[in-house]
């Protein structure tokens, strides 16, 4: 019998893992156009790893399902585990700080991106059944529009064109895939889609961590108002090696620049200056690096009247988010779960197995888009159209259940489960919330950032007298 076989095209974190569940049914191509390092390092193909991610929950249980003991091998590492709201100071879009836990539900690992990608992807080349065809580009799709069979790609950047037969191929390949224009080319008409875009933009720079604050320092994050004439936001992430990545964000007249002189005072415009008194006493290491590349753009495969059997898109070749969020990696991990559920219940080649994975893997995709869009609609000029009634009243739903939940550790939990991709929004509908906004318990908001007089002085700040930490 010959031996069945699937191609993922891209070695992104998305195509690693889904290279991992094909694993247990086929023999797997990775194709990736870059030249992967062997460790951390930087990649042409992923500038977006110069920013600060976030890893929810939801993300976090969804990868170690796939690969379990991923976050043991992360934490060994140098990532760590921050416990939500314990480990998490946080200004809420609406303007509220939210108080801190003593113990959480909620758990997001935090490293650098290089480190996440690279302990992927080398646990998950570890498998015989997996290989990696480094250099080498996808520029098309083998077969019909009724069939996909394989993918055509070229290696070494103007080599000749070689074809790999598939019984499935999943197009992996992050936000720049080509799957629009290779369906196209199969004669098949366009899917629908849709574009929000706020107009951020990002700088990021590393820094050196002062001496006392190097360890479980918490994450900390100022959300940008997205009513605001000009939104401002930032994060603080501290990551391995000693290091905070810190990466501000603005709206389209007020965009942080590249220029190092001008990112600490930028983060000190921010609705309130944290993260850039923070970073008085802490060592820049290196350049600070831009993009704009932030839009909210998502295309609905799994509304299109026809897609070929054999050909799956999954991660951010589905949709890609403003990465403020922090949404995506958990939204494509998820969707890699989906895939493995579909492929567990039927057959790799059934000719309805791609339809039934690019069905699946649209719930998790709905729930992040639906956060990202939800707040970035209202920035000006994000969308083609203004905002509809029914996204006004939940936005105002949820501004009322974010100032509960700033008010209302209960509260804060459910907020929690939806924020961290471990439910979809509907939780916020719920009997138990509804009666949490009407009659629940509150406490009065916090007047500044919950940070301790211990991490203050770690990071060499003063003291305030009043200051209140919870």
């Amino acid at each position: 019998m010959s031996r069945r076989t699937a191609v993922v095209v891209g070695g992104s974190i998305t195509g690693m893992l889904a290279a991992a569940v094909l694993a247990e049914h086929a023999d797997v191509t990775v194709v990736e156009r870059d030249l992967l390092p062997d460790g951390p390092e930087p990649r042409r193909g992923l500038p977006q790893a110069r920013h600060a991610h976030v890893l929810w929950s939801g993300g976090v249980k969804a990868m170690e399902s796939l690969l379990p003991g991923l976050t043991e091998e992360l934490t060994a590492r140098g990532a760590w585990c921050a416990d939500i709201m314990t480990d998490l100071v946080s200004k809420a879009p609406s303007g509220q700080w939210f108080r801190r836990f003593t113990h959480s539900w909620h758990t997001n690992v935090v490293c650098s991106r290089d480190l996440l990608d690279c302990v992927v992807r080398d646990r998950v080349l570890r498998n015989p059944r997996v290989t990696l065809r480094s250099g080498a580009e996808a520029v098309g799709l083998a077969g019909g529009p009724g069939l996909v069979t394989g993918v055509d790609l070229v290696a070494g950047g103007g080599g000749a064109r070689e074809r790999l037969a598939a019984g499935l191929v999943v197009d992996a390949s992050g936000r720049s895939g080509r799957a629009p224009v290779w369906l196209a080319e199969l004669g098949l008409p366009p899917v629908p889609e849709r574009t929000v875009d706020a107009g951020i933009g990002y700088a990021s720079r590393l820094y050196r961590a002062p001496a006392g604050a190097v360890g479980r320092f918490p994450v900390v994050n100022v959300q940008a108002d997205p009513h605001a004439p000009v939104g401002r936001g930032g994060i603080l992430n501290p990551v391995e090696g000693g290091r905070w990545l810190v990466t501000l964000a603005g709206s389209r007249e007020g965009r942080p620049t590249s220029d190092p002189d001008a990112f600490v005072p930028f983060a000190r415009s921010l609705p309130h200056p944290v993260i850039g008194e923070l970073l008085a006493q802490a060592e820049p290491l290196g350049p600070v690096v831009t993009t704009r590349s932030t839009a909210n753009r998502r295309r609905y495969y799994e509304r299109a009247r026809r897609l070929p059997a054999g050909f799956v898109i999954l991660g951010d070749a589905i949709a890609g988010y403003n990465p403020v969020y922090g949404h995506g990696l958990s939204a494509a991990a998820q969707s890699v779960v989906a895939l493995r559920e579909v492929l567990r219940r039927h057959d790799l080649t059934d000719p309805l197995t791609a339809r039934r994975v690019q069905r699946a893997a649209a719930r998790p995709v709905e729930n992040a888009w639906n956060l990202a869009v939800g707040q970035d609609v209202f920035h000006p000029d994000a969308a083609d159209r203004p905002p509809a009634v029914t996204e006004r009243l939940l936005a105002r739903y949820v501004d009322r259940a974010v100032d509960a939940g700033a008010r209302n550790p209960r509260a804060l939990r459910i907020l929690l489960d939806v924020m961290s991709m471990e439910r979809p929004a509907t939780r916020l509908m719920r009997p138990d919330m509804l009666l949490l906004l009407l009659l629940g318990r509150r406490k009065p908001l916090l007047d500044g950032p919950p940070l301790t007089g211990a991490e203050l002085r770690a990071a060499g700040l003063p003291v305030p007298a009043d200051a209140v930490f919870a």
